[in-house]
């Protein structure tokens, strides 16, 4: 099959389902994996769909996420190196929130090292993963189970936050815009942010490099917002200059 054919065909399960999978795709046509992102990011710059975390979602379905355990195996060496460099802002004895990001989890795994966390996390995954963490304080928002996403939202969720203060907050997000600013793909996991972000002494932003210059669906706030930028690899030189402005750090 032709490259051609094939974008075609994908494009057309796009619009059948809303969304296309990496892994399935490459089993599917026979290709490798990397070939089948390459045929998402020419849809992509053709504006003819959402390339994310592990597949791809039509532009009508921009709220649409993918499942978590297919994020959760999508970019593990960038969410490594940004895991790592995260770490390093953190010290033992401080309070923090994290969101229920993929990329929260590989955080909070990097940072079984330190000593006397408090956690303040909405991820169920996160939870699990501390679970054995006896010198650790973990905390759950509570909230309503948001359906294959292995995240706890609403405005119980909310008010939990609410009622906190930490030293951190440690999201991430799935585009990042010079003009509307940091966005996420829907309402109750954007609250969410929102609520942990206004929480916190210390606003950290941890995202993959390929989320720059991207827009989602519903904004979280403006890039001025946040106090760091955590990323895997150094963005474009208008985004260093964009942060220098902005008085944010950028951290790469």
């Amino acid at each position: 099959m032709l490259a051609i054919e094939r974008r075609r065909e994908i494009l057309a399960r796009l619009n059948a389902n809303g969304k296309v999978i990496v892994t399935e795709l490459a089993k599917e046509f026979d290709v490798t994996e990397e070939t089948i992102r390459r045929d998402l990011d020419r849809l992509d710059k053709e504006g003819l769909a959402s390339k994310t975390y592990g597949g791809a979602v039509t532009k009508r379905n921009a709220a649409l996420d993918l499942p978590y355990n297919v994020r959760e195996i999508a970019n593990v060496e960038e969410k490594k190196m940004i895991s790592e460099k995260v770490s390093e802002l953190i010290s033992d004895g401080d309070r923090l929130m994290l969101d229920s990001s993929s990329t929260a989890l590989y955080i909070v795994k990097k940072l079984k090292d330190k000593k006397g966390l408090t956690i303040i996390t909405n991820s169920v995954k996160i939870l699990i993963e501390l679970a054995d963490k006896n010198d650790w304080t973990v905390l759950s928002t509570g909230g309503v189970l948001k359906n294959g996403a292995m995240s706890l939202n609403g405005s119980s969720a909310e008010k939990m936050i609410g009622s906190y203060y930490v030293d951190a907050a440690i999201c991430s997000c799935k585009g990042l815009d010079t003009e509307l600013g940091i966005t996420d793909s829907n309402e109750k996991d954007t609250l969410i942010k929102q609520a942990m972000f206004a929480s916190a002494e210390k606003k950290i932003l941890a995202l993959d490099s390929e989320k720059f210059d991207k827009k989602s669906f519903v904004k979280v706030c403006s890039v001025n917002k946040v106090d760091i930028i955590v990323t895997d690899r150094a963005p474009s030189e208008k985004w260093i200059r964009f942060c220098e402005e902005a008085d944010v750090d950028l951290i790469y």
